[in-house]
């Protein structure tokens, strides 16, 4: 896990998770270096991650006032409560769905919450930001955020990808992944959102146009290196996902067959 500065207005905290047979997937948290700065997920939960750590090479954790979760998943949720006691004056932007779901494993600071539905802006001072839904979600809580003065959307699991490397997946800008990138995203599609194999084209396509209104210049997805000008690539790849094949994962023989080969000879 590091960080690195995008530009003036968004940090990148960059983590990345092997995952058998797929490859490696980026797992991000971002920093808006608002005038009220704002936390947009807070990684995973892995005791050696060290979150807070890495948070406060861009900036001090205390100085944080908005903590956003774009759902309630624990590879976006890592360092929730670490950073809620760093950050005494900061308060956890979700929804009504996603504080039920975190409550059932640890319960919230309900004063803190401050619940955004989509289509809502919230003002961070020098700027507003809008949530919006993803048209691509594993977690009915999704929502993704928009910030209109740095073109910047924050897109949750949408538009994310297993690389071939951990290095492409720890990387600053998404263009080393090069041409076959639009099949990898094809492939976390099927596997994260595998409902869109059932749904109406027509309709689906109808979600992706809230992003193509906002037409924005960065694309910050959790499991993608950050994408500069693409959105019109991106939304061409998403368009297609309901016609694209199901993913179907190992069974029973392969998982016997990966296990073989860590058993001593």
């Amino acid at each position: 896990m590091h960080a690195t500065r995008l530009n003036p207005d968004v940090s990148v905290i960059h983590d990345a998770l092997e995952v058998p047979g797929l490859g490696f997937l980026p797992v991000n948290a971002f920093v808006l270096h608002a005038e009220q700065p704002l936390v947009v997920d807070t990684g995973v939960g892995l005791p050696d991650r060290h979150f807070l750590d890495v948070l406060a090479d861009v900036i001090a954790p205390e100085d944080v006032r908005w903590i956003y979760l774009t759902h309630p998943d624990r590879d976006h949720t890592g360092g929730i409560f670490d950073l809620l006691e760093a950050a005494p004056d900061a308060r956890l932007i979700t929804t009504f769905v996603g504080a039920g779901i975190m409550s059932v494993e640890t319960p919230l600071p309900m004063p803190r919450l401050y619940f955004l539905n989509a289509g809502q802006s919230l003002d961070l001072g020098d700027r507003e930001v809008t949530a919006f839904r993803p048209p691509l979600f594993d977690n009915a809580a999704t929502l993704g955020l928009y910030d209109s003065k740095s073109g910047t959307l924050f897109s949750s699991d949408c538009f994310g990808a297993p690389l071939a490397s951990e290095a492409d997946a720890l990387a600053d800008d998404a263009s080393v992944v090069g041409a076959e990138l639009a099949q990898r995203q094809a492939l976390w599609t099927s596997v994260d959102s595998p409902w869109v194999h059932t749904a109406d084209p027509m309709r689906f396509g109808a979600t992706l146009e809230p992003i193509r209104r906002f037409d924005p210049t960065v694309i910050l997805s959790t499991h993608l290196p950050p994408a500069i000008g693409r959105t019109s690539e991106f939304l061409a790849t998403a368009a297609q996902a309901p016609g694209t094949d199901p993913f179907v994962g190992p069974d029973q023989a392969a998982l016997e067959a990966m296990l073989a080969q860590f058993e001593p000879v």
